[in-house]
């Protein structure tokens, strides 16, 4: 994979409060540098501190309701609200086996961490963004949501295709009083954690990295143009996506999977 040098304006977002959750790590990481280094002032929130944060950073787990509270609390004490709110934290960290293999608190953890984290954070800092009849709320959702994939992670396609439709029906609700929302759906992005699972693969079955990668590209049906996203692509698009560019862009979702999901 080559780098790209991106043409960023360090003004764009000046004045502009960001909080990105999850944002010590991949997808996050890249979104919370890329508005940093355009003018925002920027927040994170992860369970543990990070290194080299350029902003704020709040010490919580964003899938507990008193998490998303010390969160709300914090920002709202030390910034007054919100301009954009990205809701990143995601994942999954139920088992392998199937949709059998699942219990009941691998579901309910899964939908507090891909669901309502988001429906949470949104709740506390929008009443601001009404008040001020402006804001930008972006929500990280996947392409599981349309392409679900059944050994470990169906909680977590069907939280995510709940995340999709909350996000909708948000959209339609807040836009007349001046906020836009939108949704992001990433394919398979090489993530620091993503390189380590390849790595991980390529070592239990005795082959390259190069295998490994594709082995996975594979199990998604492939990707048509032919690699993984990388994070700093998706944080260009969610850049836009949150920026005054993108004034009507509004109720969207976006997906960034380099051509995975077959469909229309």
């Amino acid at each position: 994979m080559h780098n790209i040098h991106y043409q960023i304006d360090p003004t764009e977002f000046t004045g502009k409060r960001v909080l990105v959750t999850g944002g010590t790590k991949g997808m996050g990481h890249a979104m919370l540098h890329r508005l940093h280094n355009a003018g925002a002032t920027v927040a994170c929130t992860a369970r543990s501190a990070p290194e080299n944060h350029p902003g704020l950073f709040i010490s919580a787990d964003v899938s507990t309701v008193s998490g998303t509270r010390e969160v709300i609390d914090t920002i709202i004490a030390q910034w007054g609200g919100l301009d954009i709110l990205i809701n990143n934290v995601g994942g999954s960290s139920a088992p392998g086996g199937g949709a059998l293999g699942l219990s009941d608190d691998d579901w309910e953890n899964t939908f507090n961490t891909n669901l309502m984290a988001a429906v949470r954070l949104d709740r506390g800092f929008l009443p601001g963004m009404i008040a001020r009849k402006n804001g930008v709320i972006l929500h990280i959702s996947s392409i599981q949501r349309r392409l679900p994939l059944f050994e470990a992670t169906l909680a977590y396609a069907a939280a995510k295709a709940a995340l999709s439709t909350y996000s909708k029906g948000l959209a339609k609700e807040m836009g007349p009083k001046g906020i836009r929302i939108n949704t992001l759906s990433p394919g398979f992005i090489e993530t620091t954690a993503a390189s380590a699972l390849i790595e991980r693969l390529a070592g239990q079955q005795g082959s390259t990295i190069d295998a490994a990668r594709n082995g996975l590209m594979q199990s998604l049906g492939g990707i048509p143009i032919g690699r993984p996203g990388r994070p700093d692509e998706v944080a260009e698009l969610a850049a836009f996506l949150v920026s005054d560019r993108a004034m009507s862009v509004h109720g969207a979702e976006y997906t960034i999977d380099g051509g995975t999901v077959p469909t229309v």
